[in-house]
């Protein structure tokens, strides 16, 4: 019994925050105020608790598995959900049905939980759905927006089709093979047409979750739609959980399609930062251009993934980690703006940095994190993806990453210049943002820099596995 709450800690933590938020629920009579309060505290000691108690092990006849990288990895997914409750207050106190978001928040992070430690097909199946099905409604949060319904909707059909298309590569790759369990399907693939069949199947799903070209379409409108909050989990918390399972399903179930899944990845990158990039170039709406650019971003997760090795990994849940700070800052800055001006336009940021000097300062340091430059963590983030790629021997690969880096920080400078230097003639108001708010963008913004300046946090990484 022991090793069963210790192995599923983070699973049991979440699904305790649950039923507590449930009970508030039925109780009635918080205020939203300090609900938000309580909610934060609660999801600050679930981050903190991710630390302790750790171990490897197996239950389930092996349908469950968990170890100390495991663990980091859905603690990270925790620090994304804590960072999203203290960034997105001033939205978050206004909203009508605020227990309802975060239990619909919180059983999508079960389900990606439950994803991460997959041990067989099925399970990942099921998992996979729990943590999809509560965002659809998450992105229809704002009933009285027209283009929520709309982005919500095709959130919930695009879901249905790559749900049927992974489920339908599931049952080829079982009738192929007879197992579904991720330690016996390598032992029985051969690469013939119909295992290749099932993997362009599953690989698909994954391309939709993670928004990698031609699966992306779905995302800028359902990123513009959706709250800022919304958008924000689904960009880091939901991309990283997938980014996570993506690699075992790789390096574990379909490694002996190596060389095919290789040459998939490499492909699916390149398109992916080139179109990601192109079209991040003529956003104006502030979350359709972050969209773009977490759409860029995942073609170096791809490449760091394509290393199929210990670096690759590392690299991986590194960047993911990075990523987790400055997009969430990106997106705190956001939504600050748009909950206290109505704003969403990247010209309406134009003389930002006279009138709210820390929320300019915040978001550059995002951006330039995003960007890749010196000294924040992105650009170590994106070194370390770009050295494990480079293992392949793949120079090209790497000669084209960095053209596309060029394009970027052309897109994010484009911003910053809006922010520092444009005037405005009518330029947003001083804002007074929520205190959970100004401690989120300033956590976000240390942990950019000391991410990147403090060497063992990659070198910890690198250990647990």
């Amino acid at each position: 019994m022991t090793e069963f709450l210790i192995l599923m800690k983070s699973e049991l933590m979440a699904t305790a925050l649950i039923f507590i938020l449930l009970f508030i629920k039925m109780g009635g009579g918080m205020k939203n105020g300090l609900l938000l309060q309580v909610i934060q505290v609660l999801l600050l000691v679930n981050f903190i608790t991710g630390f302790f108690f750790n171990k490897e092990g197996n239950l389930f006849g092996n349908m469950f598995h968990t170890s100390a990288l495991i663990a980091f990895q859905k603690n990270i997914l925790n620090l994304g959900v804590y960072l999203i409750a203290l960034l997105n207050a001033d939205w978050l106190k206004k909203t009508d049905h605020l227990p309802e978001f975060f239990i619909l928040m919180l059983s999508a992070l079960l389900g990606m939980f439950f994803m991460v430690s997959s041990g067989n097909l099925l399970i990942f199946y099921l998992s996979l759905e729990l943590s999809s099905i509560p965002v659809a409604a998450m992105a229809n949060f704002d009933l009285h927006k027209k283009n929520a319904a709309e982005g919500a909707m095709k959130m919930i059909l695009s879901s249905a089709f790559s749900s049927g298309i992974l489920l339908f590569g599931i049952s080829l790759l079982y009738g192929a093979m007879g197992t579904i369990s991720f330690a016996e399907i390598p032992q029985h693939l051969d690469s013939s047409p119909l295992q290749v069949t099932a993997f362009i199947f599953i690989f698909s799903a994954f391309a939709f979750k993670l928004s990698i070209v031609p699966f992306h379409l779905w995302a800028a409108d359902v990123y513009e739609g959706s709250p800022v909050a919304t958008a924000s989990f689904l960009s880091v918390v939901s991309k990283g959980a997938a980014a996570f399972i993506f690699i075992t399903i790789l390096y574990k179930v379909f490694q002996p399609m190596q060389e095919l899944w290789y040459n998939l990845l490499v492909t699916v990158s390149v398109l992916t930062m080139l179109l990601g990039n192109l079209f991040a170039l003529r956003q104006q709406n502030i979350k359709r251009f972050l969209a773009f650019s977490s759409i860029a971003q995942v073609a170096f997760i791809v490449l760091g993934i394509s290393s199929n090795d210990h670096i690759g990994i590392t690299s991986v849940v590194y960047f993911v980690l990075v990523y987790v700070f400055s997009n969430l800052s990106a997106f705190g800055v956001a939504s600050v703006i748009a909950e206290h001006s109505g704003k969403e336009n990247i010209d309406d940021y134009k003389g930002l940095s006279k009138t709210n000097p820390f929320l300019g300062w915040s978001l550059t340091l995002a951006l330039f994190s995003l960007a890749g430059i010196p000294p924040t963590a992105g650009f170590f983030g994106k070194l370390f993806l770009l050295t494990a790629a480079a293992a392949k021997a793949s120079y090209w690969l790497i000669i084209v990453a960095a053209l596309n880096m060029v394009i970027s920080l052309y897109y994010y400078l484009r911003v910053v210049r809006a922010i520092f230097i444009d005037n405005n003639e009518m330029p947003i108001k001083k804002i007074q943002a929520d205190r959970s708010a100004e401690l989120g963008l300033v956590i976000c913004s240390v942990g950019i820099l000391l991410t990147g300046i403090v060497s063992w946090i990659y070198d910890f990484i690198q250990s647990l596995h």
